[in-house]
């Protein structure tokens, strides 16, 4: 894993990245020699069209998955995924470039693009093995117990790319294993920690163990292990690593007092709330067609007002309204009482039902974005109602609200649909994740995965 602009990225992802550039950078110019007759009247003048090309490319395989963490679900997998974004970026790209003078752009330049990204990954994939250690890293697990079989269970829900877990490390001679723990995985203390992970060409030793006071954890073959170049990872920073997420029950106070991360620098904030600004505003004139023809569908199908208006929690848990077209019908909630949204939840109407399935009942969020009271990207904002039932039973739920609610977040494209309180410790989980360590690129990269969100139409209700 690397770490960039606040972000754990496993390395393999970054190396596929470089090398779908590399070879759309290389296809397009193969297109621009052979449609131009050599580089006539130069490369300079067609350099920023190819640049902007594999910029576009790279950018649609990113919003629609290709580099996420599926993305290790083996080789003729990736590849069919890897045609998608290719042949939806082939007539838009070829339209986008085809006019403009430093053109050069075609369909053959793409279809050499798509060949080459192939057959590099085949090269990728037939030398990446479990003993690799060029992308491969190799992860040796602390501990035999309740906590291993959580680091194992998050690693088979995540896949990482690049992971690859050596053993479980027993302290114990003749330890009490966790149910779900491999048998042939498990090492026994013959040999020292540090030795162990020499042998075994470990780069990562996760500690799966809290007993640190009560001298069970071999502190002085961790330093010797950490002195030799090999990393050591507690349990918390595990699951903030691998799967972008803190977990709740590990959390102390100590640990947002004294941990990295949330920063509110002004700075900081200068740059979102410009970023929200320019960003809504333009897509609020580009959807403006859109949100006038849902307005009149509104109107047509039901009765009641076109825009429905909720109190929500925002910064510093602050309520304010938050504005949606009506989805539902006007009765509701009836009785007065805050009810979750249900799956094919009957009181959803046909006009809003689609207009949940592709979010173009969130439009009118665009211009709360503008007022400030929210941001594009961040916690989604709960009812006053939801919000003191759940932090009874949650902690450190409120820690959500030191930043502004978003349109969507990293909790939203991470997380399936919220109906409960313990689908919101879940969530809660990804927000805070996000509290810590939001950026503007981290910003950006929660937009792209949200456009994926809404072409799959993933946890609408």
């Amino acid at each position: 894993m690397v770490r960039m602009f606040n972000q754990y990225l496993p390395l393999g992802t970054l190396l596929l990245i470089l090398m779908d550039a590399l070879c759309l950078f290389i296809a397009d110019m193969l297109g621009v020699l052979v449609f131009h007759n050599g580089l006539n009247p130069g490369l300079v003048d067609f350099l920023p069209g190819l640049l902007a090309f594999v910029m576009v490319m790279v950018t649609i395989s990113g919003a629609l998955g290709l580099y996420g963490d599926h993305a290790a679900d083996g080789f003729w997998a990736f590849n069919r995924k890897l045609a998608l974004p290719l042949l939806i970026g082939m007539p838009l790209v070829h339209c986008l470039f085809y006019r403009l003078p430093d053109g050069g752009i075609s369909v053959a330049a793409l279809s050499a693009a798509l060949l080459m990204a192939f057959s590099a990954r085949l090269a990728l994939f037939t030398y990446s093995n479990a003993t690799s250690a060029f992308i491969n890293r190799r992860v040796m697990i602390l501990g035999v117990g309740p906590d291993a079989a959580l680091v194992k269970e998050a690693l088979d829900k995540s896949a990482v790319p690049g992971l690859y877990v050596v053993g479980f490390y027993s302290p114990e001679a003749n330890p009490t294993l966790s149910g779900n723990l491999p048998s042939n995985k498990i090492i026994l203390p013959t040999t020292s920690i540090c030795e162990t992970a020499r042998n075994l060409k470990v780069n990562e030793i996760v500690i799966a163990m809290r007993e640190r006071r009560g001298g069970t954890l071999p502190l002085a073959d961790l330093l010797n292990c950490k002195l030799n170049g090999v990393k050591i990872t507690d349990l918390s920073m595990f699951f903030e690593k691998y799967n972008s997420k803190v977990r709740i029950d590990l959390l102390r106070e100590s640990w947002f007092i004294f941990g990295d991360g949330f920063r509110q620098h002004k700075s900081r904030l200068f740059v979102k709330r410009a970023f929200d600004i320019a960003a809504s505003g333009s897509l609020l004139l580009l959807s403006l067609p859109v949100m006038v023809i849902a307005a009149i569908a509104v109107k047509l199908e039901s009765r009641g007002p076109i825009i429905y208006r909720q109190e929500r929690v925002g910064l510093g848990g602050q309520s304010f309204d938050v504005m949606k077209f009506r989805s539902m019908r006007v009765d509701a909630e009836v009785d007065g009482k805050p009810q979750w949204a249900t799956a094919k939840d009957s009181r959803v109407t046909r006009v809003g039902r689609f207009m949940r399935l592709t979010r173009i009942d969130e439009l009118p969020q665009l211009i709360t974005v503008l007022r400030g009271e929210m941001s594009l990207v961040g916690p989604r904002p709960e009812r006053p109602f939801f919000v003191n039932q759940i932090a009874e039973k949650v902690p450190f739920y409120c820690a959500r609200h030191s930043v502004k609610p978003g349109v969507t977040g990293w909790a939203q494209v991470r997380h399936h649909y919220g109906a409960s309180v313990d689908d919101a410790s879940d969530k809660l989980q990804y927000d805070l994740y996000y509290v810590k360590n939001h950026t503007l690129l981290f910003d950006i990269m929660v937009l792209f995965y949200s456009v994926r969100v809404v072409l799959l139409a993933q946890g609408s209700r």
